[in-house]
């Protein structure tokens, strides 16, 4: 049997904004395609926390997540993730206590330590560089808060206390994978945006996972970008969007989604294909034969539990027939044998 009928599939979306189209029509598309990965049965539905980037719309991202888990019955929805050190744990646990209160056993936690943004924005949030120094002793404040009231406890999240919402860590590097696995949480490593070190974080984390009340042993989810089409050439030209938008995201250029070109040739130079295509190195782009087979070598390398997909691709129809697709793939998946 084939890795990737044995582990979870979920989402991980931007809420991009499409190019002749409005921040609505990105966050309706958005609904839509929660709706449409519930149906085809996946596990969750992230968005993730980004500011003051032309394109993309999740930057209130608790906001997001009560308006896609209204309009949606069972799928997991949460945050990949939220910046900590751009918020006190006190209103993180307020909100993400009063979405576990409204969506009971619905809610992710994910938790990043990067900025989501650039230096002026940073600024403008009241955090400093060095903040994200301190990203630990935040992690542990929250889950106080979302836990139970301890005797004598004076700070308490109301909504927040004792709903215990899952906390994900997220990284694109090593030290979130050293956190996590001391403190016993599950994680995620962005490989949709830095590939490179994705065998040695994970690795890493799964040798010195130390066992929690919250996690017996290891949980890892790898962020994939994928993009399925009936034909490998189909593929590659809907893949394009994407590469336009990383190339966008090079040149310091509005990120919002561009339609795709039948060849990238004549839009980059050298040394900007070279940066995209290393940028977009763990990617699964071709025919379903083509995309199971780099799905399963990937899985191979990590023994991930879980794949969270990033698809951009321009038209929606386009879209949700790709992750249909790939859904299709995983149909042996025995329901969830990996989940926990």
């Amino acid at each position: 049997m084939s890795l990737l009928a044995q582990v979870t599939l979920s989402m991980l979306d931007l809420v991009s904004t499409r190019s002749g189209h409005t921040q609505l029509d990105a966050m309706k598309e958005s609904v839509a395609l929660a709706q449409h990965v519930e149906q085809l049965g996946f596990e969750r539905f992230w968005l993730a926390e980004h500011h003051n980037i032309e394109g993309i719309n999740s930057s209130a991202t608790s906001v997001l997540i009560g308006h896609i888990s209204g309009h949606t019955q069972r799928i997991r929805v949460g945050s990949g993730g939220i910046m900590l050190p751009n918020h006190p744990p006190l209103v993180v646990a307020e909100q993400f206590g009063t979405l576990a209160t409204l969506y009971p056993n619905r809610i992710d936690l994910g938790l990043g330590r990067a900025p989501g943004t650039d230096q002026a924005t940073m600024r403008a949030l009241h955090r400093r560089p060095q903040d994200a120094e301190h990203f630990p002793e935040q992690v542990q404040e929250l889950q106080q808060l979302l836990g139970p009231n301890q005797h004598g406890q004076q700070l308490r999240a109301i909504p927040g206390a004792d709903t215990h919402v899952p906390i994900w860590l997220l990284g694109s590097s090593l030290f979130s994978a050293q956190l996590a696995a001391k403190m016993g949480l599950p994680y995620a490593f962005a490989s949709h945006f830095a590939p490179r070190m994705l065998v040695e974080a994970v690795q890493l984390y799964k040798d010195n996972f130390c066992p929690s009340s919250t996690l017996a042993k290891p949980y890892v989810i790898i962020t994939v970008p994928v993009v399925v089409a009936e034909s490998e050439q189909e593929a590659k030209r809907l893949a394009t969007t994407g590469q336009q938008k990383i190339l966008s995201l090079f040149r310091g250029q509005s990120l919002t989604l561009k339609p795709p070109l039948d060849s990238m040739d004549g839009h980059w130079l050298p040394h900007e294909q070279q940066g995209v295509e290393q940028f977009l190195a763990a990617s699964a782009i071709g025919s379903p034969t083509q995309v199971s087979a780099k799905l399963n070598a990937l899985l191979a390398q990590t023994d991930a539990d879980e794949i969270m997909v990033v698809t951009d691709i321009y038209e929606p129809s386009a879209r949700h027939q790709s992750l249909s697709l790939l859904a299709e793939l995983a149909k042996n998946n025995p329901s969830g044998s990996r989940q926990r």
